[in-house]
């Protein structure tokens, strides 16, 4: 379909995206959401106001494929979109895993596009709304550069950069590997030249994207780069550094030096450890030891003093016992995380766990779950402790859902900060700008104090 008659078809149609998952689907959403305005579509404030409704989904727990199947079976009593003709799209992992077999769970829905073909999206819609059929593409072997297509930005201050796309892990839970390919890495010059570009235009933070960050390269130049990256993105000039995920198997000496070197990467690292045992772990397929994975720890606080550790961990993995669970919760102590995002384990059809029979009752894993839930609490409020008295620069995001009055932001360590709005100030004196908050009340989840200074 010639790119002028997609336009023909798309112009002036509204759109809504709702979005499932990692940060990897907001971005790819964000690059959906470019294409759709370069055909001249306009966004919506809500399905109901959308001629286009488009969900970019994750299927890493059962849970988001029974959430898609509910809001797709609610937009059938939507009142009729403005246009009189609403397409729903289908995209993300649950697109690529399922394909047209989608069609059997959600009847009402027009499109559905894989992982590697957002650069069809556009053209997919239109076709549909042409015709009233139904377009399916999820190929596995498409040559689309996701990065190359226009972008939407959320916020005009935070950026997320795919630095590679896919997964070489193969984690015996994990069905990520199936759904986004092998690890493909951009150039580092690709990615700095981003970098460059955004810092000038205004960006001051970026989050550095891929399913294992730190194998950046490997595909590419034959060995890890990703050290080497920090330090080239340092000298653009960004203000601040994240990234996200990172395998402890692959955390080399280099990048950790790199981590307490550049000024702009945050003293903030996401480091899953997934359970404590090492016999679970071996289970997993996750190629390290508790043993291992301490060390690494203490490799880190030895260059990076103070700096905030977050982690995911399933409770619940096939054959785990109470003893294996018991390392996993003195693991946690241990290493005294300042977030964790625990899950209780989703049986995935087509990984090698999924074959795996565990009799442990529901309720023994809840009560794992739970007793875990209170051992991270409790690290997370002592973590926070040590900001109190401190003068802590925080790059404002927007204001707390409680209290319009109150802005919310992000401090270097990935803490959520919130301060009155000083007397005679607006949300776009703040909004995207670092200011210094005094702190004088920590939380599990918080940290608040007042402004000092001027924004900047």
């Amino acid at each position: 379909m010639e790119p002028n008659r997609i336009r023909d078809v798309l112009v002036g149609k509204t759109y809504y995206i709702r979005t499932f998952g990692c940060q990897m689907n907001l971005h790819d959403s964000e690059r959906v959401s470019g294409l759709l305005d370069s055909f001249g579509c306009l966004e919506a404030a809500s399905p109901e106001g959308a001629d286009i409704v488009v969900f970019m989904t994750c299927c890493v727990r059962e849970a988001a494929d029974q959430r898609l199947y509910g809001q797709c079976s609610s937009m059938k009593s939507l009142p009729p979109s403005p246009s009189g003709h609403r397409v729903i799209a289908v995209g993300g992992c649950i697109a690529q895993r399922d394909g047209e077999g989608l069609l059997t769970n959600v009847d009402n829905v027009d499109v559905i596009f894989g992982t590697h073909s957002l650069g069809h999206v556009a053209e997919l819609i239109a076709r549909s709304f042409e015709d009233g059929s139904r377009q399916v593409f999820t190929p596995e072997d498409v040559q689309d550069e996701a990065t190359s297509l226009p972008w939407h930005r959320a916020v005009s201050y935070h950026a997320w950069v795919p630095i590679m796309t896919g997964c070489n892990n193969f984690c015996s839970y994990c069905i990520v590997p199936y759904v986004r390919g092998r690890e493909k890495s951009r150039t580092i010059e690709e990615v700095v030249d981003e970098v460059g570009g955004l810092v000038r235009a205004g960006v001051r933070e970026v989050t550095l994207l891929g399913q294992n960050v730190n194998s950046f390269g490997r595909d590419r130049y034959g060995h890890p780069r990703f050290a080497e990256l920090l330090r080239q993105v340092g000298d653009t000039g960004i203000e601040r550094i994240r990234f996200t995920s990172s395998h402890p198997k692959d955390l080399l000496p280099e990048t950790i030096d790199a981590m307490a070197e550049v000024p702009s990467v945050m003293p903030q690292l996401h480091l899953a450890v997934q359970s404590g045992s090492t016999r679970i772990l071996k289970e997993m397929n996750r190629r390290y030891t508790r043993e291992q994975y301490l060390d690494l720890i203490d490799r880190i606080r030895d260059r990076i003093p103070g700096i905030a550790l977050s982690t995911d961990i399933i409770v619940g993995f096939p054959g785990e016992t109470e003893e294996d669970f018991l390392e996993t919760l003195s693991l946690a102590q241990t290493v005294g995380y300042a977030q964790a995002f625990t899950f209780i384990y989703s049986r995935r059809e087509g990984t090698p766990a999924a074959r795996i029979e565990d009799p442990t009752p529901r309720e023994v894993i809840q009560n794992r779950f739970d007793r875990l839930v209170k051992v991270i609490e409790g690290t997370a409020y002592d973590f926070n402790q040590q900001a109190l008295g401190r003068t802590i620069p925080v790059l404002v995001e927007g204001f707390s859902k409680k209290d319009a009055h109150m802005l919310q932001g992000k401090s270097p360590k990935n803490q959520t900060v919130h301060a009155p709005l000083p007397e005679g100030w607006t949300p776009e004196d703040v909004v995207g700008h670092i200011v210094d908050v005094e702190a004088d009340r920590a939380r599990t989840w918080y940290l608040s104090g007042t402004v000092a200074g001027e924004p900047r």
